[in-house]
């Protein structure tokens, strides 16, 4: 009796299991399941991505953004960011840039008698050969003084300005791949001087406020002119109040 009971509830098992509308079923409800999951993970970075958006976060936007399409490209979530996205990741770029650029500049602010003397600095983007002593980068400084007043001038690691420039000179200078126009520019008259003075020194700064690169071009006691290139698209003008 017992085999035929077991017999028979195997063969039952064996009918249920093999049953296609059964699986189907099982097959669609667990796809179902993990559809749902995608879209609950999918609508979870979504939301940081909206979040970051309304900081304008732009580079952690981007980043959420491209995660979001790579793993869950056909969640609802990813078709909604998906038309904006473009915008999103041109402005984390820029975003990016501007950060690079703003580390560029190098800020002072040195206690002396009246006051303070604030100074802003960058380095040119190349190294260039003024001498014999081989390849430098050039300081371009704007310095605000309490005595001295406000400065802009250039400086060399080593070797000399041209000494013709003593009392005075001219640099080229050129904005965003602008001709360039010249500036009127002096050396201190001292037998070795490895400053140059622009004159114009509000005229540089309003240049350098609004360009994101300054090309100058000045002569050299070595002989000839060099051409320093400046990135100055990062400069923070509130670390010189007195000169916007």
């Amino acid at each position: 009796m017992k085999p035929l009971i077991l017999g028979a509830l195997c063969v039952f098992a064996l009918a249920a299991c093999s049953n296609p509308e059964a699986e189907r079923q099982q097959q669609e409800a667990a796809a179902a399941q993990e559809r749902a999951k995608r879209e609950a993970d999918a609508e979870g970075i979504g939301k940081l991505y909206d979040a970051a958006v309304t900081a304008t976060d732009w580079e952690k936007a981007r980043i959420h953004g491209a995660a979001l399409l790579d793993q869950y490209p056909d969640s609802d979530t990813a078709k909604r960011i998906e038309p904006g996205f473009a915008e999103v990741r041109e402005k984390a770029v820029a975003a990016s840039e501007l950060r690079r650029m703003q580390a560029l500049w190098n800020y002072n602010q040195v206690p002396v008698k009246g006051g303070t003397q604030r100074s802003a600095a960058i380095y040119s983007k190349d190294r260039m050969e003024v001498d014999s002593t081989g390849a430098k980068q050039v300081n371009l400084v704007f310095r605000d003084h309490p005595e001295w007043k406000r400065h802009a001038y250039l400086v060399l690691q080593s070797s000399d300005f041209a000494k013709a420039c003593y009392r005075a000179c001219q640099v080229k200078v050129s904005v965003d791949g602008a001709p360039a126009r010249t500036m009127a520019a002096h050396r201190p008259d001292t037998d070795e001087a490895i400053a140059m003075f622009i004159d114009d020194n509000r005229g540089l700064w309003r240049q350098a406020r609004k360009a994101k690169v300054i090309e100058i071009e000045f002569p050299v006691q070595a002989g000839g002119t060099r051409k320093a290139v400046f990135e100055v698209g990062g400069l923070d003008g509130s670390q010189m109040p007195n000169w916007d």
